[in-house]
């Protein structure tokens, strides 16, 4: 079958022992003549920032906004860094590292919120071959402590005050690290315990001092060097030390920049990116890059969720990246705003949006649609995005396809949802601009990979069916070096240079990939029957009364449980209309909430021709919602479904 967005590169293979059959291997189309090569001289993430520097020296590279001392709320106009610069000060953090005898192959930690430091520290590292370990800001004390032993860090960039929670860490990382660096000031506390365990920590100041006297030449570096270990939150088990190449991350460049020229959508260096979502993910850090090789400006947040928009406001960025959760933030703000905003308003917003989405249908750009509307209607969600923003780029996670409908309409901006793994350095697939057909699809591949999809027979899902279903997997130079110091997992997931995912897809008429479920999420009930769970969740999502719903069954019984997190507005209305009385918390308790509850996804069971042991039997009501802090998500909102386990057994 003919998929307009994809060549066909190999023939489909049937089972053989030991391995389930597999698709035809598929390349987009855009790399019919083969993959694009990487720009002449960009061999390595050094010269991504270097070339950038010698063609933008003037250029505004980062900016922050200037906040008033004591009172991070109150911020003025955003301040820049040139390229330039940036790059002196670049130079100052590597030689005051050198210095201290870290060179080529150490590692070197950073850990703390976005902003012009984390670059710098990071684009440091680049310049003399260290390896750059971001450590997360939110995957709590224990997992810092499991990264900085396992990678043995030796050198570390902290945020001001992410330096008690680093210090919490010793005496157990003391063994490996040995400097500790603030993005900003330390306290007389802090030196004062860093020096008991016998390292030693500087400010920021001082640090750019001690490299000011001291030059070191810039090593050597290769294509095949590892540039930076990218440890991802397993949904099981200790984080895993993602080996991320020099040309993995080349190649995905070359890959988009390829994509988005085909395209029409270059980052030019007139762009403007938001950096919010953390460096220390692949897609925020991967999108900086292609910013940066364009010499185009990277403006921070000041680190707050609540000041969000408001940094954007100031910032008013071109390119806006999110993931599903931003997205579902500022689409229920702005559905509040719109249903309080009066009959008439209300009457106009909803007869606009039909019409454009109408004209959207009928095969119309979003600028084509409805001019008229957007000056007069969809403008002020455009202002609220600071009124340039032209690409929104979704990604992390699926994005509901109603959330999706709704940004592609009112935003007036293009509206694309991606997909890529930490082990893949992130956007494999992205659907096109102005392709509605590819609303709730991530999009054909990016051009530099080529994509198969392989049988799961226990799943019931066939890769030589007429609609092809199966597991991802994916080969090509963007993929990771392994797995650090775990050659057992790697081997696991990399069979004959194919990484395989773990994620379930189907290939769309048009070639483009649909993320169906997730092949570990599967389990086996008394009677024998296998239940694809991620996918009964996303289908029970769709009850309107609740948030979030964890779904569990074992093959020691016959039937579903859940535990749902109920909307708290919905289930108060529920009771004060149904004459109960108590809070939050004790409606949750209530027996007959539960039933009201249970009653909502029988509904849905029903309407979507579920099967009787898909039903679901109890729930238990949690008026708290899942949370990192519970250890029940990872820090991309993923569930954990061990811990989740362990957490509601009883």
């Amino acid at each position: 079958m003919q998929r307009k967005y994809l060549v066909q590169v190999e023939e489909a293979k049937d089972a053989t022992a030991g391995r389930p059959s597999v698709g035809p291997v598929y390349r987009s189309i855009f790399a019919k003549d083969g993959f694009p090569p990487p720009v002449q001289g960009l061999d390595t993430c050094w010269d991504i920032f270097r070339m950038s520097v010698e063609k933008n020296p003037g250029n505004r590279m980062l900016g922050r906004r200037k906040v008033v001392e004591g009172n991070p709320a109150k911020a003025g106009e955003y301040e820049w860094l040139t390229y330039k610069e940036v790059y002196e000060l670049v130079l100052k953090i590597g030689n005051a590292m050198r210095s201290l005898g870290y060179g080529p192959g150490e590692k070197c930690g950073i850990y703390g919120a976005n902003c012009p430091e984390w670059i710098i520290s990071m684009e440091a590292c680049n310049a003399h071959g260290l390896y750059c370990v971001p450590l997360y800001d939110t995957l709590g004390a224990g997992a810092i402590e499991f990264i900085i032993c396992h990678a043995e860090i030796a050198i570390a960039f902290v945020e001001e005050k992410k330096i008690s929670e680093l210090l919490k860490t010793l005496p157990n990382t003391a063994k490996f690290l040995k400097t500790i660096v603030s993005f900003g000031k330390v306290s007389d506390n802090h030196k004062e315990e860093v020096n008991k365990f016998g390292l030693e920590i500087y400010t920021w100041e001082e640090f750019l001092q001690k490299g000011d006297s001291q030059q070191y030449d810039l090593p050597v570096k290769e294509k095949s060097d590892i540039c930076t270990i990218m440890y991802t939150s397993g949904t099981t088990g200790d984080p895993k030390g993602v080996l991320l190449s020099n040309t993995a991350i080349i190649a995905l460049i070359a890959g988009v920049k390829h994509l988005l020229t085909t395209v029409k959508e270059n980052v030019q260096e007139n762009d403007v990116y938001i950096s919010y979502l953390p460096l220390a993910h692949i897609f925020d850090r991967v999108i900086e890059e292609v910013f940066i090789l364009n010499g185009a400006s990277i403006g921070f947040w000041r680190g707050d969720v609540k000041l969000l928009v408001e940094d954007i406001g100031e910032l008013k960025p071109t390119i806006f990246c999110a993931v599903p959760r931003v997205l579902e933030r500022i689409y229920g703000g702005l559905n509040q705003k719109i249903s309080s905003g009066g009959f008439l308003k209300r009457s106009l917003f909803n007869f606009a949006y039909s019409y454009k989405y109408n004209q959207m249908q009928k095969g119309k750009t979003h600028q084509q649609a409805a001019p008229l509307f957007d000056k007069v209607v969809f403008d002020k969600v455009k202002k609220g995005l600071g009124g340039n923003v032209r690409i929104i780029l979704s990604g992390g996670a699926p994005l509901a396809a109603h959330i999706e409908t709704f940004f592609r309409v009112v935003s007036c901006a293009h509206v694309l949802q991606g997909y890529g793994l930490t082990e893949t350095c992130g956007g494999t697939f992205v659907s096109l601009p102005d392709e509605l057909p590819m609303l709730g699809t991530v999009g054909p591949p990016v051009p530099n990979v080529d994509i198969c999809l392989e049988s799961v027979p226990e799943m019931g899902y066939d890769s030589h069916a007429s609609t092809p279903r199966g597991e991802v997997c994916i080969k090509g130079d963007t993929l990771f070096s392994g797995y650090y110091k775990r050659d057992d997992l790697t081997t696991e997931v990399l069979v004959d240079g194919w990484f395989h995912t773990g994620d379930v897809g189907e290939w769309q008429p048009d070639g483009s990939l649909k993320i169906i479920d997730r092949k570990k999420n599967i389990f086996k009930l008394s009677q024998g029957e296998y239940v694809a769970v991620e996918n009964l969740e996303l289908i029970y999502g769709l009850v309107s009364d609740i948030e979030m719903i964890w779904i569990y069954g074992n093959s020691f019984e016959s039937f579903l449980v859940a535990v749902v997190n109920p909307k708290k507005q919905a289930l108060e209305q529920w009771a004060e209309e149904n004459g109960i009385k108590g809070d939050f918390n004790a409606l949750c308790e209530d027996k007959r909430a539960k039933d009201y509850i249970l009653g909502q996804l029988s509904k849905i069971a029903k309407e979507q021709k579920l099967k009787g042991y898909e039903n679901i039997r109890a729930v238990h009501l949690d008026p708290l919602p899942f949370d990192i802090e519970r250890d029940l998500l990872t820090p991309s909102f993923k569930k954990k479904r061990p811990q989740l386990l362990k957490y509601y057994q009883k």
